[in-house]
């Protein structure tokens, strides 16, 4: 079989429901790898809350973090490391204009930096610190570098207000997206940015053709990934506009191993 570049969203997909990797999902993907195949992390989330996760797997290949906005090797120094961002001044207006737009929390960050207008130790996943040093609070004297990514926590019943808001006043430099998660949660990235980008940046990379790209994704920040997929496959807990434009679904959801028992198959890793 020719060597393939596995693309892996992380939660409702790689993830159970415990936002935990399986001990079968690793091994499937760790034969994957053993066996010549490109296996890599393209997320959403930020590095800070996905490294973990690339180190329980451990992968040596690049991970793409923020929706496509960082490409990147953890723990090395890797020379086509990229990382894009949009102006500083964009956060900082949210921050001041935070009750006004039905904004309760705003975290900016980029791959070596993380600041938030406040800590709260009750959301439990992870988007947001539970402590904050003084040098860690969003404010115009800490924010010294363009943000790659500004994460949102919102009032649940005017999202979709805030939303249009967003895109009416910063639509041309930025991206708005939803976080599939149980809280209410806008993610920012640069104009531009979708996992699509991370993954066509991967391929041309190892030099692997689109017809031998998999992806597998699970909601709406990963139409662009699926669509440019040769091979693009979606959880069956998965969005309905997303399994529409798949070329698979798998038969069991993310807390049954689905992707790791859907790879074992098509890449013939049974024993």
């Amino acid at each position: 079989m020719e060597q393939k570049l596995i693309a892996l969203d992380l939660d409702g997909t790689t993830l159970n429901e415990h936002s935990q990797i399986s001990t079968r999902t690793r091994q499937v993907l760790q034969k994957a790898s053993k066996a010549g195949h490109i296996v890599s992390i393209v997320t959403g989330r930020p590095y800070r809350i996905s490294k973990d996760i690339y180190d329980k797997l451990g992968i040596k290949t690049p991970m793409v973090n923020f929706n496509g906005a960082l490409g990147h090797i953890p723990h090395q120094n890797w020379n086509r490391e990229y990382q894009d961002t949009f102006p500083r001044e964009i956060a900082l207006d949210l921050l001041n204009n935070k009750e006004k737009l039905g904004i309760k929390m705003i975290a900016a960050e980029a791959k070596d930096m993380l600041l938030a207008n406040s800590s709260d130790s009750s959301y439990n996943d992870d988007f947001f610190p539970s402590v904050l040093a003084k040098n860690e609070i969003l404010n115009e004297i800490n924010l010294k570098y363009d943000p790659a990514s500004i994460t949102m926590l919102v009032e649940r019943r005017a999202r979709e207000k805030i939303i249009a808001t967003l895109q009416q006043i910063y639509g041309e430099a930025i991206e708005v997206g939803v976080w599939g998660g149980p809280n209410p949660v806008l993610e920012l990235e640069p104009k531009g940015i979708t996992k699509e980008k991370g993954l066509r940046y991967l391929a041309k990379n190892f030099n692997i053709s689109r017809k031998n790209v998999i992806a597998f994704g699970d909601e709406h920040n990963d139409i662009e990934m699926i669509d440019y997929a040769g091979w693009g496959v979606v959880m069956k807990n998965g969005i309905d506009p997303l399994k529409k434009i798949a070329n698979d679904v798998t038969s069991l959801d993310n807390t049954q191993d689905g992707l790791a028992n859907y790879l074992e198959d098509y890449l013939q890793l049974a024993e």
